[in-house]
């Protein structure tokens, strides 16, 4: 079996990198309201988020599929850190 996903958007990208480019697109305010959880709408920072996303399944389905349907016209590595 091989590592390759060709066809899976987020291979390669980071979950720190996905909340990351959609806090910078749409700031915690309209990202609380995209996705209603929590850890964006109470003093949201990148660490807290990503301490819940990697525990809560269902969240980082969400915030990935946002992910995949904000950035997904665009190169995947433009912007990348």
């Amino acid at each position: 079996m091989t590592n390759e996903q060709p066809k899976n958007p987020l291979h390669g990208i980071t979950l720190e990198t996905v909340v990351t480019r959609l806090q910078e697109r749409y700031g915690w305010e309209e990202l609380a309201q995209r996705v209603n959880i929590n850890c964006f709408k109470s003093d949201p920072s990148i660490k807290s988020s990503l301490k819940f996303l990697r525990k809560t399944q269902w969240a980082r389905d969400k915030v990935e599929a946002l992910y995949v349907s904000t950035f997904s016209k665009n190169d995947p590595w433009e912007k990348s850190r």
